[in-house]
């Protein structure tokens, strides 16, 4: 291979982990440093970069574990400009898109199909990939209740007249566009919401954001109607509600180590200090077993492992993603604790804190101090075998001092790699088009979620340079196999799922 194949090459890898990590952390939201508007400005840039110039990395990105808006935005870039590939490419495409779309939450599909309809997008590809998702549905009788306009956009959309079918398929069609013609209905819920209109005992029968609407409307008492709705709410229904009443002071009667562990670490930063202590014992056990759960067959194999973990301020977030930041650092802090060998397990946050349950976004980024502190050799001169950054990447305490630190650390005292660094950065810099790095020899991978943390350091290690396009290109062909592969093991929805 020449030279200018080998920098072609280099820069193709570049821009596929650029995208990866941009689709991972951005949501085009507002962040602590950057509007709302540049982060959907730099994410507009970067999916019609990718899209044009490497189409088959696009749609393979649908495999790897980018967030929801992402993965939705993907979707719709491949339905829009189907003309741009050949057949085999439009074969694979609708493959990976059926698959997403299957793992993607129902009111997010949804949405899509809104934005679908909007942009005049109404091929034959794309009305197989509506009715398809639309038959797999499990019960669209509760999908017409819940979504209810979302179901009617998508079925008025790829010409799909329910109301010609026969049995529930006909009554959801009636209920949609003949809504009140029937006298009754067998499927229950639609029934339920016929009832609601004007009895109040029928409320408590619909899922909970419906019911809410109708209590409501009926001036129903709010505890009375919280009491006879509670079997029908999901768990974060559940919590949601009960931080509402009696300012969150009784304890819900929810499984918590049953929550996804990002999310679990939301729930706690949301607590107030006292009450984050009164409840030390169950909230840590359900941390702690919920990073069990996400560690899988990981769990004790990555030996002696030592933590810089970001605190500061800036982990706070914005209005839109509240304490986002601090909560993926809390979350890592207990999966590592897992992933770690027992008793090899070092965390260090930047505030100084040693408490992980109480800690809260305060002060500047003294990631120079705490990476000198977590490379000190331990007794008998051991360090580390992992070290694991978890901040933004504004080291600011003072600026650049830990970008030099790992220079020094890999070019003079560790250039045999003894110590495998990596840093993951939970938010998306807009005007870098990437995630804020600390320097060029630690490699560094987006992260959204906790829980993806094993399959980060594995992205990560392409950063380093030390492997080619090729090894990337196999990697995702790898993810994508297993992605298509994976049967009937699909994500379900958290708001469809009652405890």
């Amino acid at each position: 291979m020449n030279t200018s194949e080998s920098l072609a090459d280099l820069v193709a890898a570049e821009d596929v982990l650029l995208f990866a990590n941009a689709a991972i952390t951005a949501t085009g939201q507002r962040e602590f440093r950057s509007g709302a508007a540049s982060q959907q400005l730099s994410l507009d840039f970067l999916h019609t970069y990718v899209r044009v110039n490497y189409r088959r990395v696009y749609a393979a990105s649908l495999a790897l574990d980018i967030n929801d808006h992402n993965a939705a935005r993907i979707v719709l870039g491949l339905l829009e400009t189907a003309g741009e590939a050949d057949t085999e490419e439009r074969r694979a495409e609708g493959r990976l898109i059926a698959a997403r779309l299957a793992r993607l939450p129902p009111q997010r599909v949804y949405r899509l199909f809104g934005e679908v309809r909007q942009a005049g997008i109404n091929n034959r590809r794309t009305r197989a990939i509506v009715r398809d998702w639309l038959a797999a549905r499990p019960d669209l009788g509760h999908d017409a209740v819940k979504y209810r306009s979302g179901v009617r956009t998508a079925a008025r959309h790829i010409h799909l007249r329910p109301a010609e079918g026969a049995g529930a398929v006909a009554e959801v069609g009636a209920f949609l566009f003949r809504p009140g013609k029937l006298p009754r209905y067998e499927h229950p819920l639609l029934d339920a919401w016929r009832r609601a209109h004007y009895e109040q005992g029928a409320v408590a029968e619909l899922p909970f954001s419906v019911a809410e609407g109708f209590a409501a409307r009926h001036g129903m008492r709010r505890e009375a109607f919280l009491k006879r709705a509670a079997p029908r709410m999901t768990r974060l229904e559940r919590l949601r509600t009960l931080e509402q009443r009696a300012g969150g002071a009784q304890r819900p009667d929810v499984d918590l180590s049953v929550m996804p562990l990002t999310r679990l670490a939301l729930y706690v930063l949301a607590l107030p200090f006292e009450r984050r202590a009164a409840r030390r014992a169950e909230l840590t056990g359900a941390l702690r077993t919920a990073a069990r759960r996400a560690a899988g067959g990981h769990a004790g194999s990555w030996g002696r492992v030592h933590a810089v973990l970001d605190d500061s301020f800036s982990s706070s977030g914005s209005g839109q993603k509240r304490r986002r930041p601090l909560a993926v650092a809390l979350a890592c802090h207990f999966l590592l604790e897992t992933l770690a060998a027992p008793g090899a397990y070092r965390a260090l946050w930047t505030s100084g804190r040693n408490d992980a349950l109480l800690v809260r976004p305060w002060g500047p980024t003294p990631l120079g101090t705490r990476v000198l502190d977590a490379l000190e050799p331990g007794p008998g001169g051991a360090v580390p075998d992992r070290l694991v950054i978890v901040s933004d990447g504004w080291d600011n305490a003072p600026a650049g001092l830990a970008g030099e630190v790992l220079r020094v650390w890999r070019a003079r005292l560790d250039p045999g790699r003894r110590t495998a660094v990596v840093h993951v950065n939970p938010v998306y810099d807009a005007d870098g088009f990437d995630v804020r790095r600390l320097a060029a020899a630690v490699p560094t991978a987006g992260i959204r979620d906790a829980e993806d943390l094993p399959a980060l350091v594995e992205i990560a290690r392409f950063a380093e340079g030390r492997t080619g396009a090729a090894e990337l290109y196999a990697y995702l062909d790898r993810r994508v196999a297993v992605f298509l592969g994976e049967g009937e093991g699909h994500r379900q929805d958290e708001e469809a799922e009652v405890a």
